[in-house]
């Protein structure tokens, strides 16, 4: 049992949930390395949500509105860490839930199904029936009515590959990755670093303030933005809490 008042509280539990989503069969054993790798650079980021992922994450929100054929990829992880939250995601910017994993099996994909459904999900793409061009993996494997077709995928803890393989089929791609660096935070459209513990739930608070807003005030809202941008910032903010860290007498 972890206390509340445990300095790592959020973290452990985080980690508790990706360890119960490997005994459900929801979550592969490959996915606790990367929930490690992304805990890393939240520790860079300062465990918070900053400025600039706010914006990437407002934007992404007025996107998700905008376009008319939306889509949620979901893995292992997604669906361990905030499949509660990524539904309520869904029901507000009206995009149906597509399971997309890469160490895939045909049980696993079930098992994550049967796990959003159990949460109360009801708009989810059932069948991949369909192909990403260019990509030799399970991962190219899409639905033929969902990420095939979709003119915006929500792609949170993605592979560089398919994000770019998505980029080049011209569809936007919002990304979710605490790594600044990363190809796919490189690649996508709309990079989001921050937790994705954190980052739905504001994607969906900006949904709710956004979506009586008109098609233009929306179009405003995107235009202004700047992946590259953002991706700077976030390193910046890296660069900074890292100075903070080194004893004075380091610093240059």
């Amino acid at each position: 049992m972890i206390p509340k008042s445990h300095p790592r509280y959020e973290s452990l539990m985080t980690r508790e949930l990706i360890v119960e989503g490997v005994r459900k069969g929801i979550t592969s054993t490959q996915g606790l390395i990367a929930q490690g790798r992304g805990e890393a650079f939240d520790y860079l980021i300062g465990e918070k949500t900053t400025e600039s992922a706010l914006h990437a994450e407002k934007v992404a929100a007025a996107k998700l509105l905008l376009e008319r054929k939306p889509v949620i990829s979901v893995n292992g992880n997604a669906a361990a860490l905030v499949g509660s939250e990524l539904i309520r995601l869904s029901e507000l910017v009206n995009a149906p839930l597509e399971v997309n994993l890469f160490h895939r099996t045909e049980e696993r994909v079930n098992k994550i199904m049967g796990h959003l459904r159990s949460l109360g999900a009801k708009n989810l793409v059932t069948k991949n029936d369909a192909l990403i061009p260019g990509l030799e993996h399970d991962r190219a494997k899409v639905g033929s009515s969902g990420i095939f077709v979709a003119d915006v995928v929500l792609v949170p803890l993605e592979d560089g590959d398919r994000c770019k393989a998505l980029v080049d089929m011209g569809k936007t791609v919002i990304a979710i990755d605490l790594n600044p660096l990363s190809r796919t935070a490189q690649c996508a459209t709309i990079t989001i670093v921050d937790n994705i513990i954190r980052a739905i739930p504001n994607i969906s608070k900006f949904a709710e303030e956004l979506k009586e807003l008109e098609q233009e005030e929306l179009l405003e809202i995107i235009w202004e933005y700047d992946n590259k941008e953002t991706l700077s910032f976030a390193i910046e903010e890296i660069n900074k809490n890292l100075v903070e860290y080194l004893p004075p007498q380091s610093r240059l």
